[in-house]
């Protein structure tokens, strides 16, 4: 008997219980390009006062032309059904479910940095929660601020993190996002404070960036889309990740397609949290 096969069958307990450990959240991470400065020291600290991060154009323009289309070809197929895997919204056009419909979608819940801001905002706990698509109709959009959780949680007790991929540029005029930075840290929800909740607030931006731009939101942060003045559709992505004890948005388990897990890693499936 060779030497590697005496060394297997002696250590074949500790091996079994090796191989069958499964990946954790951190070896996924690792997997997936995330380290120690991914994020720089600046970059940490907007997200930790701001509450949110742009990280700059990350879809190439042939990206950008390649999801849009496929986002037709989606909704044009799903018709009225569209979106309703979590919901419809009027003066929008929505799809949900992405991560299964299309192997273009995978950058979104995979991408090193974008994984790296929102590891950061939940201390490393975290999965996956849905992928979705919104495109503001002309005249609509208006968003009343708020913030992508239920409550007001305390200054540090965050629950989930959003990021939004520009598929077009967004302009003052057709509907761009409004932030207001450092609300997150408020231990408030704007309609505890607002008696309307759409109009402006004093303290709001507005992220204006070129298509293909990342965004990314600790989830607390008061926020919603502007006015849609232009004759044409303003369409994003919302990659939306939560922290692994809380729901998801859209349960993967019970969307997860045969096909999709034949494609992606093991470490996707990880942040996906479906096996």
């Amino acid at each position: 008997m060779g030497s590697f096969l005496r060394f297997f069958y002696a250590n074949r307990a500790s091996i079994d219980a090796t191989v069958m450990q499964p990946m954790t959240i951190q070896n996924a991470l690792a997997d997936l390009g995330v380290t120690a400065s991914t994020l720089t020291a600046d970059e940490r600290a907007s997200l930790d006062q701001q509450g949110y991060l742009c990280l700059g154009r990350i879809l190439s323009p042939g990206q950008v032309d390649a999801i849009n289309a496929c986002i037709a070809r989606l909704a044009e197929a799903e018709g009225d059904q569209a979106g309703m895997e979590v919901h419809q919204e009027k003066g929008s056009l929505r799809l949900s479910d992405l991560v299964n419909k299309d192997p273009l979608f995978e950058v979104v819940f995979t991408h090193p940095r974008v994984l790296a801001a929102a590891a950061h905002v939940l201390n490393g706990d975290l999965r996956f929660s849905s992928l979705n698509s919104r495109a503001a109709l002309p005249g609509e959009g208006l968003q009343a601020l708020h913030a992508d959780w239920k409550g007001a949680t305390a200054p540090g007790e965050y629950y989930a993190c959003n990021s939004l991929w520009l598929l077009d540029d967004l302009t003052e005029e057709n509907g761009a996002t409004r932030v207001v930075p450092g609300s997150h840290r408020s231990g408030k929800v704007p309609r505890d404070v607002m008696a309307d909740p759409t109009a402006p607030h004093p303290e709001e931006l507005r992220i204006v960036a070129p298509a293909g731009t990342v965004v990314v939101f600790n989830a607390h942060t008061w926020h919603g889309g502007t006015l849609n003045r232009t004759l044409r559709p303003r369409r994003v992505l919302h990659g939306y990740f939560c922290r692994r004890d809380v729901p998801q948005q859209t349960d993967q388990r019970k969307y997860f397609r045969e096909e999709t897990r034949a494609r992606i890693s093991e470490a996707a499936r990880v942040i996906l949290d479906v096996d």
